[in-house]
């Protein structure tokens, strides 16, 4: 079936109206990326039955986790907005070249992490804590996750290239089915259950590596066996400079944004580790269950993304905006929900990760969850703003959001507020730097409303 006639399905990202379009593009990327989130809370729920100290384990591996991420959504990012720019413009070669090159980057971008597993994992390890047992489970907690990282990067780029066309449904049911079987094999391989060893820490590695195979094949299956708007080859091109630069002018900044979360975790572990090893398994808890907030904001993102990177490319301006202005208003109301969750219920959810009962874990804990959740306003201005960058083709504009919010903002305001004020003090530094985070944003939307988005479209008026 050739690209014109596939169109057909992509066309409605320029003609149903944009908020229907959002729901029905979004809805199964947010499932997907709930069901993430769950399996990631699912895992720190058992590994805390182990104790705090592995729950400190997997949370010192977790910076490189996000890496893993950050290269794979990053370098799918763009790819995904190429070729839904490309789609809009009715260019199905390039498409066709954006979705095989990207394919091919994933491969190399695992490489990088075989060399981290290989031989940086037990350095880390003992850069990041001095306890033997936390050394040794994440030394091969993050060899596993590093080595097997080729499924999940090959995915993810593979999920990106279906989202770009409008199909949101098979790349959430290779999402759902992996999380299940993580979710599944959790509690069996950590604790031994029927014939399976007793594996601990390692055994969430490898429930972990397994699901991501399990999305990985069939990820492949319905890339290669179905029909799309883009076709994928792997061997049958040459290489393009000019669409690997494409990739990367949106795909590097945000591998940047990415990794900054990974760099964040990284400082905010080693500033924490210096005052509690409570404080990071509470920084650890946080970090996943803020995902079950954060992670359909994210979805929604995924299904925003290629509507308004079509209607850029068509040159549509008013569906543009209009899928951003709709885009933020869900934002603000899944962040909102979050916001009273945190507040209201901070008790509780630090009591699903005690299974020790330990007072010091409720003691820092619960207010930390109050101060972290200020953030989740603004974050979603924040993100949804961001992705009108990256979807026109601005990543860099994003990128500089991220690392104004994170690098510039976070760690050094929590490393001063543990000199100055000590721990109880610290997590005010993630609602204070995603304040200066929305004052970047508003001014730089501002300037790119004046000097590019105004414009759109008069083109086709002027001819």
């Amino acid at each position: 079936m050739s690209n014109k006639k596939d169109f057909d399905k992509t066309r409605r990202m320029g003609e149903m109206p944009v908020g229907r379009l959002i729901l029905t593009m979004s809805w199964p990327a947010m499932l997907s990326m709930l069901i993430q989130a769950m399996y990631n809370v699912v895992d720190s729920y058992f590994v805390a039955k182990l104790g705090e100290e592995a729950l400190a384990a997997i949370t010192y591996v977790t910076p490189i986790q996000f890496l893993i991420i950050a290269f794979g959504v990053g370098t799918g990012v763009g790819i995904n907005s190429l070729i839904a720019r490309r789609l809009g413009a009715e260019s199905f070669d390039e498409a066709n070249l954006a979705a095989s090159h990207g394919y091919r980057l994933s491969i190399f971008n695992w490489l990088l992490f075989v060399i981290i597993g290989l031989f940086m994992a037990r350095p880390i390890m003992e850069f990041m804590s001095n306890t033997p047992y936390v050394v040794d489970a994440g030394t091969n907690y993050m060899r596993i996750v590093t080595i097997g990282s080729v499924f999940i990067l090959i995915q993810v780029s593979t999920e990106k290239i279906l989202q770009a066309t409008g199909n949101m449904i098979a790349p959430m049911v290779c999402s759902l089915s992996g999380a299940v079987i993580n979710i599944v094999f959790d509690p069996i391989l950590i604790f031994g259950l029927g014939p399976f060893p007793e594996l601990g820490v390692t055994g969430a590695a490898v429930a972990t590596v397994l699901s991501q195979l399990i999305s990985f094949v069939m990820g492949q299956a319905l890339l290669f066996g179905g029909k799309h708007s883009v076709k994928v080859s792997l061997f049958k091109f040459k290489w393009n400079a000019r669409i690997v630069k494409d990739i990367y002018v949106v795909g590097a900044p945000a591998i940047l944004m990415q990794s900054i979360a990974s760099i964040l975790l990284f400082g905010m572990n080693f500033i924490l580790g210096g005052l509690s090893e409570i404080a990071v398994a509470v920084n650890g808890v946080y970090g996943r269950v803020q995902s079950f907030i954060f992670m359909p904001v994210f979805g929604l993102n995924q299904g925003v993304l290629p509507i308004m990177g079509y209607n850029y490319g068509a040159r549509d301006r008013g569906r543009l905006m209009e899928s951003y202005k709709k885009g933020m208003m869900f934002a603000l109301v899944i962040m909102g929900i979050g916001l009273l969750i945190f507040q209201l219920f901070a008790y509780e959810i630090m009591s699903l990760f005690n299974s020790q009962g330990s007072a010091a874990m409720f003691d820092i804990g619960v207010p930390a969850m109050r101060i972290i959740s200020l953030c989740f306003l603004p974050a979603a201005y924040g993100i949804m703003t961001s992705s009108i960058f990256q979807a026109t083709g601005h990543g860099f504009i994003s990128m500089w959001g991220a690392l104004i919010r994170q690098l510039f903002g976070i760690l050094p305001m929590a490393f001063i507020f543990a000199k100055l004020w000590g721990l109880p003090v610290v997590w005010l530094a993630y609602p204070a730097a995603e304040l200066i985070g929305t004052i970047y944003y508003i001014i730089s939307m501002r300037y790119m409303w004046l000097n590019e988005f105004k414009y759109i479209g008069q083109e086709k008026r002027n001819s």
